[in-house]
């Protein structure tokens, strides 16, 4: 069958010249499609990629013939196409043989071992010496006895009979995570056989969703380095990342895409730091992007959970078939995808925590404190192009804060006024403008949960919290931001000894814009429990009336 017109002509026309040429029009037109995925216009390959993906009707030698002769551009622009046929990429090459008795968490020892342990970031350098601390602690835990794995600052300890390989794994890969953050630290990584030793970690451990997680987590910060393409395409990744797209967890396939948008340097022209993730497009697409949508969670949220449908009772009369159909693992992805296709939509990560106690870098305390957070955010998004397009930022809890720190420091930062010029508005989901509660519990039951500095920033009437909010209002009404503002009214449960309204309606009323309570908690303002319903209404409401123009 022929692609198109376009080539069913120029197929004829090689069979008139070429009156040898004995081919059928399928051979011809797959022929003209890997020769045009090589060309020098741009325009010309991106539409060969296109064609050669949405075709369904290549034969299995034909789906070969392209994984062995195509390009490295055109293999990655294959795997960023949707619905693409997994016979196009070549599986991982095989694994050459281990020449020693280590068991493979050993291994990774060494290669953390081998990288710079020098003036490190001291999140790198807790993270390394964790992970070399549980390796060399596996023989005596074998034994018997206390096995301590928290260091300093983080006092918790088991007894254990034995610990499991996946346990030291994941410790170890969490340490190479860190060190995936830094350029120089990748190259070392790859000189190392690391690409190749975390291909054969992820197909042994194709049970565990973690450390495949973690392990394209370093794919993707490796991929930032153009210089390194070649490498994790010799190694087999393209292959691994187009299976794992097609994920229907969304945490997979959303580590795949950025690190699939990382190495597509044909078709994307920003960079996806760590814990930046597009839920919209993942896939390549000729649909022009209009604006983006910024998400940004609060304490103890995570780029994808949060923004996930509130869990409803089901009741027995409803087909399980279609509440499992309807549900959403997280609505920007899903529902706001589908309302805005021409959105770009990105929802970050950064890590938060009640408690120190339940820290998981224990490192000095300004790294969690707004301002640093804000600095390192803002760095990352300016990578990723925010601020190219109009903006619309969406914010839950101590997320609001940030979104309110990120402009003012933007503000006064030429480099970064983009994201405040094409700022068309924010949306605050119970944002403690003025402090909340939890930072006063947090201090009276300090034997249940120790204050974090995160929690402390979030004192009720704090000084701080009033100069951020004075800043943000004296200059986003001169922008005149549109702002939309939902407030709690139902008390949450934190732990199983604390019920209180986390951000009361007066300190979620920011001053300006739309203030709307709704009858949830804390942990539900930012879920609605479906299409549906006024929470998200209201806000695909406010979205589509800020960037009207645009959409």
């Amino acid at each position: 069958m022929l692609i198109n017109s376009n080539l069913d002509l120029i197929c004829f026309l090689i069979k008139e010249q070429f009156s040898t040429f004995d081919g059928e029009d399928h051979e011809c037109a797959l022929w003209l499609l890997l020769k045009r995925s090589q060309s020098e216009d741009k325009a010309i390959r991106l539409q060969a990629v296109q064609d050669l993906a949405s075709n369904s009707h290549w034969h299995d030698y034909q789906y070969g013939t392209v994984a062995q002769t195509c390009d490295q551009r055109t293999a990655i622009g294959l795997a960023r196409s949707k619905d693409v046929d997994l016979r196009f990429f070549l599986p991982p090459p095989p694994l050459p043989k281990i020449k020693t008795d280590y068991p493979i968490e050993d291994e990774l020892r060494l290669l953390l071992v081998s990288l710079p342990q020098s003036g490190l970031d001291p999140c790198v350098q807790y993270f390394t010496s964790l992970a070399l601390r549980e390796s060399s602690q596996t023989l005596a835990a074998q034994r018997g006895g206390l096995w301590c794995f928290g260091g300093n600052g983080l006092p918790y300890c088991e007894t254990l009979g034995k610990i499991p390989s996946e346990t030291v794994e994941l410790f170890c890969l969490q340490a190479l995570v860190q060190h995936s953050k830094i350029s120089s630290h990748c190259d070392k990584i790859e000189a190392k056989g690391g690409l190749q030793l975390l291909q054969r970690i992820y197909q042994l451990r194709k049970d565990s969703a973690k450390i495949q997680r973690n392990i394209i987590r370093i794919i993707g910060n490796m991929a930032l380095d153009e210089r390194l393409h070649s490498s994790i395409v010799r190694a087999g990744w393209v292959s691994v990342l187009a299976e794992v797209m097609k994920s229907p967890h969304i945490i997979q396939s959303s580590h795949a895409s950025r690190a699939l948008a990382n190495l597509d340097r044909d078709m994307v022209k920003e960079k996806y730091p760590d814990g930046v993730y597009v839920l919209h497009p993942q896939y390549r697409s000729s649909q022009p992007i209009r604006a983006d949508i910024l998400f940004v969670h609060g304490l103890l949220g995570a780029a994808f959970k949060t923004w996930r449908q509130q869990d409803i009772d089901r009741h027995l009369d409803e087909k399980a078939s279609e509440r499992e159909e309807d549900y959403s693992q997280c609505w920007p992805k899903t529902w706001l995808a589908s309302d805005c296709p021409s959105l770009r939509i990105i929802s970050v990560e950064y890590d938060t925590h009640l408690s120190d106690w339940k820290a998981k870098c224990p490192v000095e305390a300004h790294r969690k404190s707004i301002a640093f957070r804000s600095s390192e955010l803002l760095d990352k998004l300016k990578a990723a192009g925010i601020g190219d397009r109009p903006l619309v930022w969406v914010s839950h809890s101590m997320g609001g804060l940030l979104v309110k720190r990120m402009l003012v420091d933007a503000s006064k930062n030429p480099e970064m006024d983009k994201i405040v010029n094409n700022t068309r508005g924010i949306i605050f989901y119970s944002v403690p403008h003025h402090g909340s509660q939890l930072a006063e519990y947090s201090i009276n039951a300090r034997y249940l949960l120790f204050p974090s500095v995160e929690v402390k920033e979030l004192s009720k009437d704090s000084p701080a919290l009033k100069e951020l909010n004075d800043d943000f209002l004296s200059f986003a009404k001169d922008k005149e931001f549109s702002v939309l503002s939902f407030a709690e009214t139902l008390p949450t449960h934190i732990g199983s000894m604390i019920k209180l309204h986390v951000v009361p309606v007066e300190s979620a009323d920011i001053g300006i814009g739309d203030l709307i309570p709704v009858d949830v908690n804390h942990l539900n303002i930012c879920k609605p429990k479906k299409k549906d319903a006024f929470l998200y209404q209201r806000t695909l409401k406010f979205i589509q009336d800020v960037l009207a123009q645009e959409l």
